[in-house]
């Protein structure tokens, strides 16, 4: 079964962090991405472009809606993805990975799965 694991952070010029700031973060998330592969559950990952990039698509009242940047004014946006095989949610939540997960005080790891439900 696949689950994406989507990352949420700030953006690091949002809260200040020069692109040297955010270079051990950069690495700890390539080794990761590493980790994953070596473990033989890695399907692939993205590195999302930062959300005033972004164009938010929606409908309402039948009529499309398009606006330039992220839908929601938030501190935390969606970073990137990391798309993983493995058996079940519980081999997704407490894989032997788990430790491996870079932390911070600005990411966070969302779960979900992947595919036709």
């Amino acid at each position: 079964m696949q689950y994406c694991l989507l990352m949420h952070y700030q953006e690091g010029g949002a809260i200040g962090l020069s692109e040297e700031d955010m270079a051990p973060a950069r690495a700890a998330f390539a080794k990761y991405a590493d980790d994953l592969d070596a473990a033989g559950v890695l399907i692939g990952t993205q590195v999302l472009q930062s959300a005033v990039s972004s164009t938010t698509f929606t409908a309402r009242d039948g009529a499309p809606r398009i606006q330039d940047g992220p839908f929601a004014d938030t501190k935390e946006r969606l970073g990137g993805v990391f798309v993983i095989e493995v058996p079940d949610l519980d081999a997704a939540r407490f894989s032997p990975l788990e430790g491996k997960i870079p932390r911070g005080k600005t990411c966070r790891f969302l779960s979900r799965t992947a595919g036709p439900s």
